[in-house]
């Protein structure tokens, strides 16, 4: 999962963004306004953190502008802004969550599991390929009920070949909405990040889930369309 911190106060963006990467989240931040609304509409966003005092566009105006074209985006509000208007304000404005400074970061990470919960259906917060199960809330990876851990970008890679579970997918797809970069050729970043995941999902499993599709990239298969895979290889 993605998540986008608007936050100009470069040591607490980065004291947020390193707590939630401990988390397996994938974060970008960014450090003014129009900065925000450029990222929280062009990207896959799962949820905004928004801070109010931003420059060249305040979080009252992303917000806003954000609202009318992703209704649906999760925006937690996070500012040193107490008033009971100002918390009025973005809350008709369309926030779902509003946090003041100073704050328990575990009070935050709370609340981004409780906004996460409530904008998925049930079915889509636990995602499952045969005996692979991907919890998108808890964090949590297990195969064959026993746990596997990831690092935060191992646990991104996973869950976007499970959203796309039987499809083939190519590099620059994966480095693209993985990594939120240009694929360069000469990179070979997916390939390495798909070997780790094979040693810790694969390895000791008679089937195995993460194909290597000749000429386009990888797919994450069930064990039926993996022995199809290799039948028609």
């Amino acid at each position: 999962m993605r998540i986008l911190i608007a936050e100009d106060d470069e040591a607490l963006a980065r004291f947020v963004r390193q707590g939630l990467e401990g988390e397996h989240y994938t974060v970008d931040a960014v450090k003014d306004g129009e900065q925000a609304l450029s990222a929280a509409l062009a990207c896959d966003y799962e949820i905004v953190i928004l801070d109010l005092n931003l420059p060249k566009l305040d979080g009252v105006g992303v917000l806003r502008e954000v609202r009318v074209k992703r209704p649906s985006l999760p925006i937690l509000i996070l500012t040193q802004r107490t008033r009971v208007e100002d918390r009025i304000q973005c809350l008709d404005t369309g926030a779902d969550d509003y946090l003041s400074k100073p704050f328990s970061f575990s009070e935050l990470s709370a609340r981004i599991r409780a906004l996460i919960r409530r904008s998925h259906l049930p079915s889509e917060s636990v995602l499952t390929v045969a005996d692979l199960k991907l919890d998108r809330v808890q964090r949590r990876v297990e195969r064959g009920g026993l746990r596997i851990e990831l690092t935060a970008k191992e646990f991104s890679l996973l869950e976007y070949l499970m959203r796309n579970a039987g499809r083939d997918v190519s590099r620059s797809m994966i480095i693209e909405h993985v990594w939120n970069l240009t694929f360069d050729t000469t990179t070979n970043v997916v390939d390495v990040y798909i070997n780790y995941l094979r040693r810790k999902i694969d390895d000791g499993h008679n089937v195995k889930l993460i194909q290597t599709v000749r000429g386009v990239g990888y797919a994450l298969k069930a064990p039926s369309e993996a022995m199809a895979a290799e039948v028609r290889l």
